[in-house]
């Protein structure tokens, strides 16, 4: 963590998928890292969860589905931030998730995608290493 920023972090569950062990179990481990975490719950839609972001004055968002819908939910996320002016805010995410579906979410603007068995200190590193570098990009804008 920069000193003295405490990055906040919404962890979302779009859709029907009613799984949501490992969206838990994220958002305990970004709080163990000295994240500020707000987890949404079960069955929110791409509307809530950007209305919560946008309420909390989040850092990033971070999407968890398993429901195979997940180039729809990022895709609507994507484009409610864009509608909002709230683009800067930036969104990752995990679960079953093809290789070439990784591809395509990264190209339309999700930063980064976990699959199932990437160890939390991998997420937790990649996350503070982000949110650094688009602090700093701020910065020198």
């Amino acid at each position: 963590m920069m000193a003295g920023k405490r990055y906040r972090i919404l962890v979302g569950k779009p859709g029907l998928d009613g799984h949501d062990r490992g969206a838990k179990v994220i958002a305990r481990a970004l709080r163990d890292a000295g994240f500020e975490v707000i987890y949404t719950g079960l069955h929110q839609t791409p509307e809530m969860i950007v209305s919560a972001a946008l309420q909390e004055d989040v850092d990033a968002i971070g999407l968890s589905i398993l429901s195979g819908a997940h180039m729809t939910l990022f895709q609507r996320v994507l484009d409610l931030l864009r509608s909002k002016q709230a683009a800067d805010i930036l969104i990752f995410g995990g679960g079953i998730i093809p290789e070439e579906d990784i591809v395509a979410l990264k190209t339309l603007g999700v930063a980064e995608l976990f699959t199932p068995g990437t160890r939390m200190e991998e997420v937790v590193t990649w996350l503070q290493g982000a949110l650094a570098a688009r602090e700093n990009c701020q910065k020198s804008d």
